[in-house]
């Protein structure tokens, strides 16, 4: 198995320290242990992310979108995760006889050898770059993997972990002439909330505080949904733990105490109006939307833009 570490395991180890200090855990540390990532694995197999695969499968059996690119085809999938939806669109190339060289990017090292394990066991060439995303350097060194003309890939709502207008620009920067970037969003509905508030997400978004000793008596969970006021049709859900009595932790060699009362900001998903994700890639990102896939149930929609 190749894999290409530009995030090392010492190197999230301490930056993870510094944000239990800080009471703010960013989004990579959501998948870093082999907890996260089967908590992950849950959630991204509950029925909220279900029509969501059925827009991916859409995407990949739609000939004018496979006939974009031709063989060889670089696939350079961002937060790839397990790279479970990024197999339906790579399958679909391999059907139409391209060949195709992946490299799912993630900063989970667990994460990193489902996808690759996955690629290799459908004879699919693979190179995984362990890496965090939402750095410009690694960024650009992931996107450097290949040579262009090749396809960008983010899939399940990855682009709405971070902060969308940074992100999509950092993206954009990224692709030359001919690239092609496939990414989806997640759409505000009125369930919003209830659709996030449950069982799978609440094991999910607590992963973290089980690896450092936090337990659910140790406080509350608490998931709510804001604006973003930078543009019309910006939401976002965010969720946080409040301590109901004094909690000390030891990360590395330190020991960390954290008072009751006190608040650790958790990971947020950005969600969007379908107005507002038009005008994310295409006006905010300087992107052109060749087309869109909607989900059945109306919760996703996954974009296929150029330069």
């Amino acid at each position: 198995m190749d894999v290409e570490v530009l995030l090392t395991e010492s190197e999230i180890a301490q930056e993870f320290a510094e944000a239990i200090e800080a009471r703010d855990l960013p989004e990579k540390f959501f998948y870093w242990s082999a907890l996260s990532a089967q908590a992950w694995t849950a959630v991204s197999k509950s029925p909220l992310y279900q029509g969501l695969v059925r827009s991916w499968a859409g995407l990949a059996a739609n000939p004018e979108v496979i006939a974009q690119f031709k063989s060889p085809v670089s696939v350079i999938s961002l937060g790839a995760g397990d790279g479970s939806r990024d197999r339906l669109l790579m399958e679909a190339l391999r059907a139409a006889r391209r060949a195709v060289k992946y490299f799912p990017v993630d900063a989970s090292q667990t994460l990193i050898e489902a996808a690759c394990s996955a690629a290799e066991e459908a004879d699919i060439e693979v190179q995984g770059i362990k890496a965090d995303i939402s750095s410009s350097v690694h960024l650009l060194l992931a996107s450097d993997a290949a040579e262009s003309p090749k396809v960008f890939l983010m899939s399940g709502n990855t682009l709405g972990a971070f902060d969308p207008l940074d992100q999509i620009k950092q993206v954009a920067q990224a692709l030359h002439s001919g690239d092609r970037l496939i990414v989806d969003g997640e759409l505000l509905c009125e369930d919003t909330v209830a659709a996030h508030d449950t069982l799978e997400n609440k094991a999910f978004a607590f992963a973290p505080l089980v690896g450092v000793g936090i337990t659910g008596e140790d406080g509350v969970l608490r998931f709510e949904q804001k604006r973003d006021e930078r543009h019309e049709g910006l939401h976002l859900i965010t969720r946080n733990f409040k301590t109901e009595r004094d909690v000390r932790i030891t990360t590395l060699s330190n020991e960390i105490e954290i008072p009751r009362g006190e608040r650790i900001s958790l990971n947020f998903n950005y969600l969007y109006t379908r107005e507002a994700f038009r005008w994310l890639l295409s006006e905010h990102g300087a992107l052109k939307i060749q087309t869109e896939f909607p989900s059945p149930d109306g919760r996703f929609v996954t974009a296929v833009c150029m330069k």
